[in-house]
């Protein structure tokens, strides 16, 4: 395997070597990474000479930590332009022809691209970390603990790797530089509120939760480089002249792809949507897995958090359970307007969570079905501590209208894995947009034909069946 890939590392080198003899590159990179440096051990002195002012140490320990997190992204955002100009830049000079003519494959070629392009972000990311250190050394005797200092050079490299992935990813997807740049927005906002989070986390003191986002990332930039290979084509990057706004043409294919080849309603709900309900057949297999899941989770952090007997009364739980439904249809739940606007609830989570599915390759997706179970796993789990037996109060909260709206959230949830999928799936003689518009089209007929009847049913049995079905379990 080293060895087919050995001439990627050649390319890998030729495209770095030259870029270092650019000084129009390196000035900008290597100047700015370094002045951007001083600027945060300015900005941490003085915070930290205001804050011990009033005794507020604990503020100025954390906040040097995350200026050095800061550091370490910023040359990323600023080297980004070289794996956005990779391929698009190279194809408005019409210097990748020699390229793309020779006898590389095209892993071959896009790797050395991606590797080359990962290189300037990463040595100026270090090289910033390195200046901010020895500053802040100097200015306020700061030294970053091993362990945490490790965690910030793998979460700051592994950023890059998928900034980077992606930036290559748009780069051979578009015809021009100017374009790159403008999409490049849908990576930078992203990582920028994956920034504010870990800013959250680290001002919380919980470094460990470091892990998990460093192997989300990992898990995130391996889909990117496998969804640029599995949509490169080089033959696209010489004959592509300027990608063209075509409704009319978009319009066709989904249409093509909803209705497919059937000539009647009925054969259209007895064979196209069948035949799309087999093709997620894998998604819903684990969708259904995660049931287990998200109720195991709920119960952790019901464990984690000890909460005494004495803050939940059994007898007055039992007495308000009792005489729920009487409550909930004095106030007005228990009407048509109720059913309305929990089933309308439902669909607009659904949009959202598709929404977020497609830029996430569907990882998003997952917690449309874990959120809910994970909330009721944790609130079963604490009934127990008032002296309610888990498994009935899971019954008297998810019966009967469970049996529905479990189904629709696995359905769903299946659904958006296809939907977000699809981007690192080969496509055979389809763009990124084609294979998209198709997966959108199996979408909608399942959600028109599955989803909302689902929901709406559920929603029916929620409001005018389920408060009674709580008095039962818990009002006795």
């Amino acid at each position: 395997m080293l060895t087919d890939l050995k001439p990627a590392f050649v390319v890998a080198w030729r495209e770095t070597r030259d870029m270092f003899r650019d000084w129009r590159i390196i000035f900008p990179i290597v100047g700015l990474t370094v002045f951007f440096p001083f600027l945060m051990n300015f900005t941490a002195k003085q915070v930290v000479g205001y804050v011990q002012q009033y005794g507020a140490n604990l503020l100025a320990t954390r906040f040097i930590p995350f200026l050095l997190m800061i550091v370490g992204f910023f040359p990323i955002t600023v080297s980004l332009v070289i794996a956005l100009e990779s391929f698009a830049g190279e194809s408005e000079r019409h210097s990748i022809e020699p390229l793309l003519s020779s006898p590389l494959t095209d892993l071959q070629l896009y790797l050395g691209k991606l590797l080359a392009s990962l290189v300037p972000p990463i040595l100026a990311s270090m090289l910033g970390i390195s200046v901010y250190l020895i500053g802040i050394y100097r200015s306020v005797g700061w030294t970053a603990p091993p362990l945490f200092l490790l965690q910030i050079i793998l979460l700051t490299s592994v950023q890059a790797l998928v900034m980077v992935s992606g930036a290559v990813v748009i780069s051979t997807q578009t015809t021009s530089v100017r374009a790159a740049n403008l999409l490049s927005s849908f990576i930078v906002i992203p990582m920028a509120l994956l920034i504010q989070g870990e800013a959250v986390v680290m001002l919380w003191g919980t470094d460990e939760i470091f892990w998990w986002i460093i192997l989300g990332e990992i898990l995130v930039s391996g889909m990117l480089v496998r969804a640029g290979i599995a949509h490169f084509n080089r033959e696209e990057l010489l004959g592509r002249e300027m990608d063209v706004l075509n409704l009319r043409r978009s319009w066709s294919i989904f249409k093509k792809a909803f209705v497919g080849e059937a000539h009647s309603f009925k054969e259209w709900i007895t064979v196209e949507v069948w035949n799309t309900l087999k093709k997620t057949a894998i998604p819903l297999a684990f969708s259904l897995l995660l049931l287990p899941v998200g109720l195991w989770v709920g119960f952790y952090m019901s464990d984690k958090i000890k909460v005494s007997p004495d803050v939940l009364n059994l007898d007055q739980i039992m007495e308000m359970n009792a005489g729920i439904a009487s409550g909930l249809r004095e106030i007005g739940f228990i009407s048509p307007g109720a059913v309305l606007y929990i089933w309308l609830h439902n669909l607009r989570v659904v949009l959202l969570a598709t929404a977020a599915g497609v830029f996430s390759f569907g990882v998003l997706g997952i917690f449309i079905l874990l959120a809910p179970l994970a909330l009721l796993g944790f609130l079963a789990q604490m009934a127990t501590v008032a002296g309610i037996d888990r498994w009935n109060f899971l019954a008297a909260f998810t019966l009967p209208h469970g049996f529905l709206e479990f189904p629709a959230m696995i359905i769903t949830c299946a659904l958006i894995l296809r939907v977000g999928a699809t981007m690192v799936t080969p496509a055979q003689n389809q763009s990124i947009s084609d294979s998209w518009l198709r997966a959108l089209a199996d979408w909608l007929k399942i959600v028109l034909v599955l989803v909302m009847p689902l929901f709406l049913a559920a929603a029916l049995l929620e409001v005018f069946v389920t408060p009674y079905t709580i008095s039962f379990f818990l009002g006795r």
